[in-house]
């Protein structure tokens, strides 16, 4: 039996992994987090797409220590979000150090216990936000790291790490669910579901990669096709 783990936040990106999911293994997992996030409804948009696409396995972890260990306006309310700026001479404001690590290693142990040799997350290198801890090369360091410590076997898989926003609204439309990702998932930092706030990082880079899509989509297609294994 194939069988994975997503790690779930109800957002764009791990939503499309997920469909994708559902299409390769015939045991699919999701693991969500509750880490103090500004756009916390995220955890109840994610309950409600596991439930609508039929996922009977869904953990939601506390991970509360974050907002006391670390400095971010994505989960703490006192420091203002700002809105999008072009700027990747920095870290942005949003980046929460060691989400991934923390979030990667959990769900590594979780897929120890269900016997589960591959964990799924949505980072992308391609059009990320600035966030270290999104980078092709950090996700190959901590999986050795972790399949040397646990003397196992997993394999951190990336399906986004290449594409672009568009080529993700892409994939999306490729599964038939582009609608459900754009009206039914919350990426904003606002915590504003669907098309979200027009204002935070995440949603500029959504909106953007929409637009592209939409402007040439016969393109992006092929494009996504060169890159991933889909007819």
């Amino acid at each position: 039996m194939k069988r994975a783990v997503v790690v779930f936040s109800g957002g764009q990106d791990s939503t499309t992994c997920l469909i994708q999911a559902i299409t390769q293994y015939d045991e699919v997992h999701c693991v969500t987090f509750n880490y103090g996030q500004r756009h916390r409804e995220e955890i109840v948009v994610a309950s409600k797409l596991v439930a609508k696409l039929g996922i009977t396995s869904h953990k939601i972890f506390d991970m509360n220590i974050l907002n006391n260990m670390t400095v971010s306006s994505l989960i703490q309310d006192k420091i203002p979000l700002i809105s999008y700026e072009n700027d990747t001479s920095q870290i942005p404001h949003t980046f929460v150090p060691g989400r991934n690590i923390l979030f990667l290693t959990l769900a590594a142990i979780y897929s120890y216990q269900i016997e589960s040799t591959v964990v799924i997350t949505g980072v992308c290198e391609t059009d990320f936000s600035g966030y270290p801890d999104c980078r092709n090369d950090f996700i190959k360091a901590l999986n050795m790291a972790i399949n040397l410590g646990m003397e196992y076997e997993l394999s951190f898989i990336t399906p986004l790490m290449w594409l672009s926003k568009a080529e993700i609204w892409a994939l999306a439309d490729y599964y038939h669910q582009l609608n459900l990702i754009r009206y039914d998932t919350l990426t904003c930092y606002n915590g504003v579901k669907g098309d979200g706030c027009a204002q935070c990082q995440a949603c500029h880079l959504r909106a953007c990669g929409l637009s592209r899509y939409r402007e040439d989509p016969k393109r992006v297609m092929n494009l996504l096709k060169s890159k991933i294994n889909i007819c």
